[in-house]
């Protein structure tokens, strides 16, 4: 049931008029070490197989974007904006923690375990974010995340 899974994602990541030899963005995903195939599933047909023109656009749909106040002499950061996919930011702040428990050798997981002691919550929340935007330059223009650790092939 999983192998079929598997190779419908596969089968629906790949872009049109794929270059032969050019792995499609589901299959790089799931090679990255903690990613599964419900992970994938979710990036692939949630956020990934839209065009997004720059980090910032990735972050606001998926509801991770900061929203600053600004009033005369006054600035404020009110958090997230949560007014993105819910279900997409669900699932980065569930990735977030999965990430940081299988690649703790990555440069996101040493940011995280850096500013984490000012506030898990709000770590993970900025982590998420930053993940996602690595995701997608990954799936993207092929981007490896710094210290990112794949599958091995068994």
């Amino acid at each position: 049931m999983e192998a079929a899974q598997d190779a419908l994602l596969v089968e629906a990541g790949k872009p049109a008029g794929e270059k032969k030899g050019a792995p499609a963005p589901v299959t790089m995903l799931l090679a990255l070490k903690g990613m599964g195939a419900n992970f994938a599933g979710v990036l692939w047909s949630e956020a990934f197989y839209r065009h997004f023109d720059n980090r910032r656009q990735v972050a606001a749909y998926a509801g991770l974007a900061a929203t600053p106040w600004r009033s005369g002499g006054i600035e404020r950061e009110q958090g997230v904006s949560k007014a993105g996919n819910p279900r997409l930011r669900t699932t980065m702040v569930q990735l977030a923690w999965l990430w940081v428990r299988h690649q703790e050798q990555s440069a996101l997981t040493r940011w995280f375990k850096t500013h984490s002691q000012r506030g898990r919550k709000r770590a993970i929340v900025a982590l998420a974010r930053k993940l996602l935007v690595a995701l997608w330059k990954y799936v993207t223009a092929g981007v490896v995340i710094e210290g990112a650790l794949m599958k091995s092939v068994a």
